[in-house]
């Protein structure tokens, strides 16, 4: 009985289909980056050349195909985002793969931005950086250097007070709570960063929801809160005592940093902290939160004649 090699060498058409194999097999080992692999790998013989010429193949198309990268959304390899690498163990052909660069980019962008949370926040802000902030100009260059300061004491577990950002509207002062957020991220440190006069009209939409404990929760136990534009929301006894003090007391306890940032100096801001649109003038209750905010935040003024927005 013949052989199943003998019986398909006589096979109509065979001749023809070992010659297209045969010009497969010499374009394949002249591509340059198939040529050098195997002038790296000297000791493959002809017969493990013959059973690894599917994986040399693939391993050609999809390295072009890298080499013309149209960018992560578009890869056109056989797993995205993944490029070939081939291995030749005691002289077998074989090919794995291994996260290309834009790959792991975008995995290290996805993983700082689950560690960033934000509520009412603008998607600009969540992109701010400390290099671009340093490009702008020089107004801000204390605030800067503090804010630095800052994200290098926590990323050591040193203990350090928060930062109260302060200026008129427009100085880049969010910007700034945005690039902080940022930097802690690459650390791998957790942040939390919110528009506050949006935020505690969420919180009272949570008292039907379900969700009030939880999101206090959050603003509690959060490694570094930022609270933006604090002063700027509508002051009653509910948001004052029961949401600002109870955050602002349980991290003064845990020794939790808290930044914030506000178009009121301490003054200014103690005044609005006094008044309720109910409960009158509580000069008291006013001083009770500046105290926790004083103790624990040190005050930067954001100066500048020009508009951030326009620097931009």
């Amino acid at each position: 009985m013949e052989s199943i090699t003998d019986a398909v060498k006589k096979m109509e058409g065979y001749d023809q289909l070992r010659r297209q194999l045969d010009r497969i097999k010499q374009q394949v080992l002249q591509d340059p980056y198939v040529a050098s692999f195997m002038e790296a790998n000297p000791g493959i013989n002809e017969v493990n050349l013959e059973k690894g010429l599917t994986k040399l193949y693939e391993y050609s198309k999809e390295r072009h195909q890298c080499a013309n990268c149209p960018g992560l959304e578009r890869c056109p390899n056989l797993m995205q985002g993944y490029q070939p690498v081939l291995t030749a163990e005691k002289n077998q052909i074989d090919i794995f793969y291994e996260k290309c660069f834009l790959k792991k980019q975008d995995e290290k962008q996805k993983s700082m931005t689950a560690l960033i949370k934000s509520y009412f926040i603008p998607k600009d802000i969540l992109k701010a950086s400390f290099d671009r902030l340093h490009s702008i100009d020089q107004d801000r260059k204390e605030a800067i250097g503090a804010a630095a300061e800052f994200v290098k004491k926590v990323a050591a577990g040193e203990e350090c007070k928060g930062i109260y950002f302060y200026g008129k509207f427009g100085v880049g002062k969010t910007y700034l709570l945005g690039a902080i957020a940022n930097r802690l991220a690459e650390r791998q440190i957790p942040s939390l960063l919110v528009h506050t006069p949006e935020f505690l009209r969420e919180m009272k939409n949570s008292l039907s929801d379900g969700s009030f404990n939880e999101k206090m929760e959050l603003l509690k136990t959060v490694p570094v809160l930022m609270l933006d534009d604090i002063g700027a929301e509508n002051m009653t006894n509910w948001v004052r005592d029961e949401i600002i003090g109870v955050i602002l007391q349980y991290r003064m306890m845990e020794r939790l940093p808290t930044l914030y940032s506000s178009n009121y100096d301490f003054s200014m801001l103690e005044e609005h902290f006094s008044y309720s649109q109910k409960g009158g003038l509580e000069e008291a209750k006013g001083k009770r939160i500046m105290e926790r905010i004083r103790h624990l935040t040190v005050p930067i003024f954001i100066g500048g004649d020009k508009n951030f927005r326009s620097l931009q």
